[in-house]
């Protein structure tokens, strides 16, 4: 059975989905086989990043309500072997079943070393579902107080599935972070999330380039910290610092 990891935030636009690729290429660069399982129907795009939008025939949609069986619909990415993808539904108005998504989720798992659950962002049955399925989370956050307040109500929500064992990852970090009276320094982002910090991911214009385009990010400088994150959840003891 392989370790299943939800991935979620508190708020859109934290970058959820460029962690969600990036970390799965690590672990496969590892020796891992990886699958991407994306559950925010209605906003997919883990197929453009992937490279793969032209590839999709069958979606989680269509595995969930018995149009295909799963093997139809997850797709290879074609930069990085043995790292899957199982695509969203494009329709915004199909909700996964919460009983089907954790049954799906949790079937899958053994056929992969880890599955890389994409959560919508926000509080909602999907994210219930995959909590159920999962060993762990991983709250993404941006070094803003709205952000980082909401992925604290993200950690109060794994913590009531079980999941304290949950990661923080801060994303997007500028080279010069602005200090305020509600967030001094990185330190209170923590504090505020609740979470203890397994990587921070420089604001990054090479990774956003490849990611936007659905190309490889051999280039980019963030390579070296989803190494490590990669290399952390395994257990291995990596100093942390900004950008690695």
């Amino acid at each position: 059975m392989g370790q299943v990891i939800l991935i979620t935030s508190g708020k859109g636009g934290v970058g959820k989905s460029t962690i969600c690729t990036m970390l799965g290429a690590a672990l496969v660069r590892q020796g891992n086989k990886v699958l991407m399982l994306e559950s925010d129907c209605g906003l997919r795009n883990l197929d453009i990043m992937n490279g793969l939008d032209q590839k999709v025939v069958y979606d989680l949609g269509d595995v969930l309500t018995g149009r295909c069986e799963p093997i139809k619909a997850i797709l290879e990415s074609p930069h990085h072997p043995e790292l899957w993808l199982l695509p969203a539904a494009n329709s915004p108005s199909f909700i996964p079943s919460p009983e089907k998504l954790e049954s799906l989720i949790s079937g899958l798992a053994s056929y992969y070393d880890y599955l890389l659950v994409d959560c919508p962002a926000g509080f909602n049955q999907t994210l219930t579902a995959a909590c159920k399925a999962a060993q762990m989370g991983l709250v993404v956050v941006t070094p803003d107080l709205i952000s980082v307040k909401d992925g604290g109500k993200a950690t109060d929500i794994l913590v009531s599935h079980g999941l304290g064992n949950s990661r923080l990852i801060i994303n997007k970090l500028p080279k010069r972070f602005i200090p305020t009276q509600s967030l001094p320094d990185l330190d209170a982002v923590i504090d505020l999330v609740g979470l203890q910090l397994i990587g921070i991911v420089p604001d990054d214009s090479v990774m956003s380039e490849c990611i936007n385009s659905g190309r490889p990010c051999e280039a980019a400088i963030s390579n070296e910290v989803f190494s490590n994150i990669a290399r952390r959840l395994k257990g291995k003891w990596l100093p942390l610092r900004v950008g690695g």
